[in-house]
């Protein structure tokens, strides 16, 4: 967010902070999640720079498309560990 629209929202009563503050996050929670969303997003990134479908990725790793789907979109239900794998 820039600068001057923070500025108008705290102006008229609005609290401006991140994620983590909102959610009452941890530091080393923030950094677990913030590690999976960039896990996710170059899970993403690499698949399309390939030209692979979710499906052509979920072949050549054995799972389900369904799988690729909530590991590319961060899901909470995804492990750190299995978005290594795939990477």
């Amino acid at each position: 967010m820039d600068k001057q629209k923070q500025r108008k929202l705290e102006a008229k009563g609005w609290r401006v902070g991140s994620a983590a503050d909102f959610l009452g996050l941890s530091s080393e929670d923030a950094a677990l999640v913030e590690t999976k969303l960039q896990f996710s997003q170059a899970l993403r990134a690499r698949r399309q720079t390939l030209h692979l479908s979710q499906v052509a990725v979920a072949k050549r790793l054995g799972w389900s498309q369904s799988r690729v789907a909530r590991m590319e979109a961060g899901d909470r239900s995804v492990s750190i560990d299995l978005l290594m794998k795939a990477s």
